[in-house]
C-alpha cells in the first residue's frame, strides 16, 4: 500500500530539497514522488542529497500543473501551515491523517502536496486538494524545512503500514470515492449548468469556490457524483427544452 501514497512538491526553488524528500520517503518505504514545474531540475545538488535514494530522483514524474500530478488520486490532501478562507476538511495531527488515508488506499492513489520553501501552496492550489493537513510546532517557530515535513508524513505513513501490517482495509461505506480528474469534470459540468441558468452573476462573491468547498466536505462517492451529474443533465434539459 505505501507505494499508492504520492509525494508531490510544487515548484520547489533549492534542488537539494528534492534530494532530500526522496531520501526521506525511501527510509520510510514511499517510492511515487512528482514535481510540479521545479525551478532547477535535474540538479547535481538533487543527486548528491538524496544519497542511497537517488533512484527515486532519477524516476520521479516532473509534469507542469498540479492538476495533471493528481488527476488519478482518490484523495489530495494539501499539507498547510495556515487555514484558508474556505477551510476543508483539515487533520491536525500526521497520525490521524495517515489512519484515515489509509482507508482510501484500496480505492487508488493518495496524494500529499507540499509547496514552495518560501510560502507554500497558493488558495488555488489548496482548492485542488480533498483535505488539508496541519502539522503542530512550536508556536513561536513553527517553521519546517520542506524535507522535514515530507519525513514525518512519509513516518507516519510507514507506522500506518506497520499498524495495518499491509491488510487490506475495506473502504468507507460511502466508497468508493472519485478521483480527482473525474471531480474537474463534475465541476466542469456544474460551472456550464449554473452560467447557462444565469446564476454566476456576481463573481466577486465566489460562489463556485464556496461550491467546491461544500462538496470537498461531504465527500460524495463515485455513485453520488453520478447522480449529482444526472440532476444538472435534467436541469440543464429543462432549461433547453423552456
Amino acid at each position: 500500500m505505501l507505494d499508492r501514497i504520492r509525494i508531490v512538491l510544487v515548484q520547489t526553488f533549492h534542488p537539494g530539497n528534492i534530494g532530500a524528500s526522496a531520501r526521506a520517503m525511501k527510509t520510510m518505504g514511499l517510492s511515487d514522488l512528482v514535481l510540479v514545474a521545479p525551478r532547477q531540475f535535474p540538479d547535481e545538488e538533487a543527486t548528491r542529497l538524496a544519497a542511497g535514494a537517488a533512484d527515486l530522483v532519477e524516476g520521479c514524474r516532473v509534469v507542469d500543473s498540479l492538476s495533471a500530478a493528481i488527476g488519478d488520486c482518490v484523495q489530495v490532501i494539501g499539507a498547510s501551515a495556515r487555514l484558508r478562507s474556505l477551510p476543508l476538511p483539515c487533520y491536525h495531527q500526521p497520525d490521524q491523517m495517515a489512519a484515515e488515508l489509509w482507508r482510501r488506499l484500496p480505492e487508488g492513489p493518495v496524494a500529499i502536496v507540499f509547496g514552495r520553501e518560501r510560502y507554500g501552496l497558493t488558495n488555488e492550489e489548496i482548492g485542488h486538494c480533498t483535505h488539508q493537513l496541519n502539522i503542530p510546532a512550536n508556536p513561536d517557530y513553527g517553521v519546517l524545512n520542506l524535507s522535514q515535513a515530507v519525513q514525518i508524513v512519509a513516518y507516519e505513513a510507514f507506522r500506518q503500514s506497520r499498524i495495518q501490517g499491509e491488510a487490506q482495509q475495506m473502504p468507507k461505506a460511502n466508497g468508493p470515492y472519485p478521483t480527482m480528474e473525474q471531480l474537474d469534470h463534475f465541476y466542469t459540468h456544474l460551472h456550464r449548468a449554473l452560467d447557462s441558468a444565469g446564476f454566476l452573476t456576481q463573481p466577486h462573491a465566489r460562489t463556485e469556490a464556496h461550491l467546491r468547498a461544500l462538496f470537498t466536505r461531504a465527500e460524495p462517492s463515485r455513485k453520488e457524483l453520478s447522480i449529482l451529474r444526472g440532476v444538472l443533465n435534467a436541469l440543464e434539459g429543462s432549461s433547453r427544452d423552456g
